[in-house]
Formats: structure tokens, sequence, C-alpha cells
């Protein structure tokens, strides 16, 4: 049995479906009983638990060969992350108290970065799970290509994709969600007697290479738009946000380039071009 946590979510979703085309038993780990019909339909055990629930996650773990790990994603935390502190501390608790053969935690590039910022709270999670008796192996992927979906919109009426990752023609490190659920599941139904850290990126692109690639799949002008960095507070607060510095320092550290790979060396190369998911997005 394989347990997946954020199974509703891009890549929980596409990790579980890939785990079931291999022939492998999933049980999917909801914190919403309605979606729970369309995988149950897919013949997946079904399992309720919000990641802050030591006692549901413990029962959800139970009995599972292999657990993925997905925390929730919190883009305005608290000062000090209490969220994902809460999750921690429940996630751990589950895991040592089953024991499962190997854990799979989906992190992110940058996770072992010093310096404050929004990704710092999957650097805690990753401390945390490494104190753990049982195997774990960190996936961490490079910014996602998914995140371009914001942007549809405004390539498509506009012919604009405003850009926070600056300067526009510099390339970063992209990985797209089918090379993400891929390489986890792999890592999940290998067996292995020890943790790795495992950095995936799937092609390197510049906000200029987005949107000349807009350009081909729309037919029509597009251009990247720095979105200037004094007026990024104000804009994050008009979406809401209550304390916007984290992201800041995210984007920051992106633009800066000490929100990168670990060990250059040694990253896993996906398959999937960035015109694909722009094609699917679009």
């Amino acid at each position: 049995m394989y347990a997946i946590t954020g199974v509703t979510g891009k890549v929980g979703g596409a990790v579980a479906r890939t785990l079931l085309a291999a022939g492998k038993p999933v049980r999917a780990v909801l914190r919403d009983r309605s979606k729970a019909q369309a995988w149950a339909d897919l013949r997946c055990d079904i399992a309720l638990a919000e990641m802050s629930d030591a006692k549901a996650l413990t029962a959800a773990f139970r009995g599972a060969e292999a657990v993925f790990i997905l925390p929730p994603p919190v883009f305005d935390p608290a000062p000090g992350f209490p969220e994902i502190r809460a999750v921690i501390a429940a996630v751990t608790a589950a895991l040592a108290a089953v024991r499962p053969a190997r854990v799979v935690h989906l992190s992110t590039i940058g996770a072992q970065a010093r310096q404050p910022n929004l990704l710092s709270q999957q650097g805690l999670v990753e401390q945390a799970l490494r104190q753990l008796a049982t195997p774990v192996s960190i996936l961490r992927p490079a910014w996602f290509m998914e995140n371009f979906a914001w942007d549809v919109t405004s390539a498509r009426d506009e012919g604009v994709l405003p850009s926070f990752l600056q300067p526009l023609d510099r390339a970063i490190p992209m990985a797209a969600t089918t090379d993400i659920a891929a390489t986890a599941a792999e890592l999940l139904m290998r067996t292995w007697g020890t943790g790795r850290i495992v950095e995936l990126t799937s092609a390197d692109v510049s906000p200029d290479a987005a949107a000349a690639t807009f350009v081909k799949i729309l037919g029509r002008d597009v251009i990247a738009r720095a979105v200037p960095r004094e007026t990024w507070g104000t804009l994050f607060k008009a979406q809401g946000m209550r304390d916007p510095m984290p992201r800041i320092q995210m984007l920051d550290g992106f633009n800066e380039g000490w929100l990168a790979f670990e060990d250059p060396t040694h990253v896993v190369q996906g398959s999937t071009t960035l015109e694909t998911v722009l094609r699917g997005l679009v």
C-alpha cells in the first residue's frame, strides 16, 4: 500500500495516478470527504486526515509500505511559521508510530538556504523528517512550470507576461508536474535502505523565453514585463496577504541566485518541455 497525501492537488494526484498505472495499491489521504468518491472510483483506499491531526494521520499511514508527504502550501504564514510546525509535529508523530519502509517528501529547490524566505518552511520539514528512523528521500523540484497558469489570461488578452522573476533574460531551473510525479513515484516504488536528496529540473527558462513560447502557442505578440520590486509589498497586500515579506524574500532569492540547487552536478533531468506545459495550461 502506498499512502499519498495531497492527493487532490496536481502533484499528489499525478503521483497517485502514476502508481495506479503501475498496478500499485494506493491509499488516498484527503482532508475533504466530498472529494473522496473520485478516488474511490479508481479503487483507491480512502483515508480522511488533516495534516495537523497526528491521530488521523497515524491511521492513514498504518499498513503502508511507503508514504508520500506533501505539506499543504502556506503562502501567507504567520511569524515563526506556526502552521507548518503544527504539520511537522503531526506528520513526524504519525510516521514514528507506524514506521513505513520509506518516505518521500516533496520539498523544493533552495530548501537548504540559510536566508529566511517563504521556502524556509520546507527546510523545517526536511530537518524534522531526517530525525526519523525511517529512511526519508527528499525530492527538491525546481520552480514549477505550472506557475505560468497565473499568466495565461494576461498573455492571451493583453499580450503581456508580468514577471516577478528578473532580469527577464535570466533563465532559472523549472520543473514540470509530470516529471515531478514520475520521479516521486519511482522513489516510492524503489527499495532503498537510506534516504537521499533528489534535486530535479525539466528545463532552464527565462521570462523572455516563456513569453516567446506563448507567442508560438497563442499566435499573437506577447512580451515579458518586469513588475517593479518597489511595488511588490503593496501589490501583495492588496491581494490579501498579511505579511508579504516571506514571499518577497523568496523572489529575491531566485533573482539573486541564492535559492538554487544544493548540488548542481547531480540534478535529475526531466523530459517535459515548457511548450508542452504551456499548451496544457492554455
